[in-house]
């Protein structure tokens, strides 16, 4: 890996009158700069995540400043390679990120914020909570946080199918996690409508929390959505592996797809057994 790369991760929730208009300004400041990646563009807001050298990318988020819109956006940022993603990708979609649950206000109906220092004295202190992972199952079995409560969900669209097996949640103390940030800033927006409490949102996501709290109570590696699959967010000298290959249950961080099932799925699967299953198995990347 080069340092020369980075890949941002953002998003915002602001309305967007014109999202084709969005559209069209996104794909020339994007592709002038030469970014790789994708973007979602709706009436709700924008969410994306691109790659790009240093001096493209500071580029990028200085024009995005000078749009009212978009000029508090934080950006997450990790180490790049220069092939997370093989070309720029930004369309239009009913939703930024998808729910399927109906509209919601998100800055009026979210939850509280629980920033990644508070997250971390809460469990110094051992205070008394659950955490929620709102991120596909998959994305859980590389790396997790302390304490974990796993709805088990094959989309982020499943939750509220998932509530009923929720119900024992909604007198305890709640912290949602999601890489970002944005699965958490919708889904508590229906967790609350459903008659959650007490439940908070991690700040920013697990990858802030990651790069503040490298090595604590989050345990192994963050899955991300590009052909790098796990990124540690800042380099670390050693680590917990936690995640273990389906097939052989040894120590592995690798993603591979598995296309005996329909649809296909991700798993963890070690160097050896890929090629041994090289069959059924295919590279995990990004499209």
């Amino acid at each position: 890996m080069t340092a020369d790369f980075v890949v941002i991760l953002f998003y915002k929730f602001v309305d967007i009158a014109k999202p084709e208009e969005l559209l069209a300004s996104q794909r020339a400041l994007a592709g002038s700069l030469g970014l790789t990646g994708r973007a979602l563009i709706a009436e709700e807001g924008i969410n994306a995540t691109f790659e790009g050298t240093r001096e493209a990318v500071e580029k990028y988020k200085t024009a995005m400043r000078q749009d009212p819109r978009f000029a508090d956006i934080k950006y997450k940022e990790s180490v790049g390679t220069g092939q997370a993603f093989p070309k720029l990708k930004i369309k239009v979609r009913p939703e930024i990120v998808t729910l399927g649950a109906g509209r919601f206000k998100v800055a009026e109906e979210t939850a509280t914020n629980l920033s990644a220092t508070e997250l971390e004295r809460w469990y110094e202190a051992g205070e008394d909570f659950v955490v929620l992972d709102l991120r596909n199952s998959y994305e859980l079995a590389s790396g997790q946080f302390d304490q974990t409560v796993d709805p088990e969900l094959v989309n982020f669209r499943d939750l509220g199918g998932k509530l009923p097996e929720l119900e024992n949640l909604k007198n305890k103390k709640v912290v949602t996690v999601c890489t970002g940030g944005i699965r958490c800033e919708k889904a508590t927006c229906l967790l609350k409508r459903e008659g959650f409490k007490n439940i908070y949102q991690l700040q920013d996501g697990i990858h802030t929390y990651m790069a503040q709290f490298p090595n604590r109570h989050f345990k192994g590696t963050l899955f991300v959505f590009d052909n790098r699959m796990t990124t540690d967010v800042v380099a670390l000298p050693a680590k917990e592996i936690i995640g273990r290959c389906l097939y052989c249950a040894g120590q592995t961080e690798n993603y591979a797809c598995d296309d005996s099932v329909r649809p296909s799925r991700k798993i963890l699967c070690c160097v050896d057994c890929f090629e041994d299953r090289k069959d059924i198995l295919r590279a995990s990347v990004a499209v």
